[in-house]
């Protein structure tokens, strides 16, 4: 998979260190969550976007891969891609990079565009829906190994 986006830039805070001695399985969860909100930001669905549309993003389901450790300090990166996107709804498709650029955790995420006046699932904003399209998308053909597979323990 070529098409990626880089969304979100950080550093593993001690805070996010636990008695393994390796960033614990919530900060993984952390970081996807600030690249979402850091992909709302690049949308214009930052706290004034979010006011002057009436408008939000709110996660449905995700699923994360853990594929190699994190240690404090270590410098990580998240990049993105839209795997599927209808008028109120993206699939999105998120990997958790080191600084050699390994990737070390995956988060596959459906999101739904909700109005915050109803309170309901609505369509994007036109200027949201917008700033969406240069975003990389790929089609089904193209994700992801990883992606939309079911989780179970495998039996033979």
């Amino acid at each position: 998979m070529t098409e990626r986006k880089v969304i979100w830039n950080g550093r593993v805070q001690s805070d996010m260190v636990d008695y393994n001695g390796h960033m614990n399985d919530a900060s993984y969860s952390l970081v996807f969550s600030e690249s979402l909100d850091a992909l709302m930001e690049t949308t214009g669905l930052d706290a004034s976007g979010r006011e002057r549309h009436a408008y939000t993003i709110f996660t449905l389901e995700a699923h994360i891969r853990y594929l190699q450790e994190a240690h404090e300090q270590q410098a990580l990166r998240t990049t993105v891609t839209i795997l599927d996107q209808d008028a109120k709804r993206m699939h999105l498709w998120f990997e958790m990079e080191n600084e050699d650029g390994d990737t070390i955790a995956t988060s596959e995420q459906m999101v739904m565009g909700m109005s915050t006046t109803t309170g309901r699932p609505g369509p994007f904003p036109e200027e949201v829906e917008q700033s969406l399209s240069p975003l990389p998308k790929l089609d089904r053909e193209h994700w992801p190994t990883h992606a939309n597979v079911q989780m179970g323990i495998r039996r033979k």
